[in-house]
């Protein structure tokens, strides 16, 4: 479980799936749209808040272990990764998540750590490869 109640003021301290980088995490609700805001060093991220619910009903609906498949926006995701799922034009917002553009990709390193943090999915730890399964509400 990530510590943290995900506010600007008190966001999740989360790592990535290796457990090679730190970053923090937290929910914009009156942000347009609504995001889930990702600070790695200076750097910020921002997805679609929306994504933790879809990305968890997609994991539910394939039933199995989705490879991560995290990259960066200048590159192409394997495809059936949650990477490209999170890209693709047939997910329920009809492409990226990622809001801010050149930085839109990575879905698959910073999102998978909040299913887990919620208890929304397990996420493997491995030092590359790593997948994720929905878990059950």
């Amino acid at each position: 479980m990530a510590e943290g109640t995900s506010t600007r003021d008190d966001p999740w301290r989360l790592t990535t799936p290796p457990g090679s980088s730190a970053f923090t995490m937290y929910r914009d609700p009156v942000a347009q749209p609504p995001a889930l805001v990702c600070r790695v060093g200076t750097t910020e991220l921002r997805y679609d808040l929306r994504c933790i619910e879809d990305l968890h009903a997609m994991l539910l609906a394939r039933g199995d272990w989705v490879p991560l498949g995290g990259t960066d926006e200048q590159k192409e995701p394997p495809a059936g990764t949650v990477e490209a799922w999170g890209r693709a034009a047939d997910n329920p917002v009809g492409g990226w998540y990622g809001l801010k553009k050149g930085l839109r990709g990575r879905f698959g390193v910073y999102v998978p750590p909040v299913l887990e943090a919620l208890g929304l999915a397990e996420v493997e730890h491995g030092a590359r490869n790593n997948r994720m399964r929905a878990l059950p509400r």
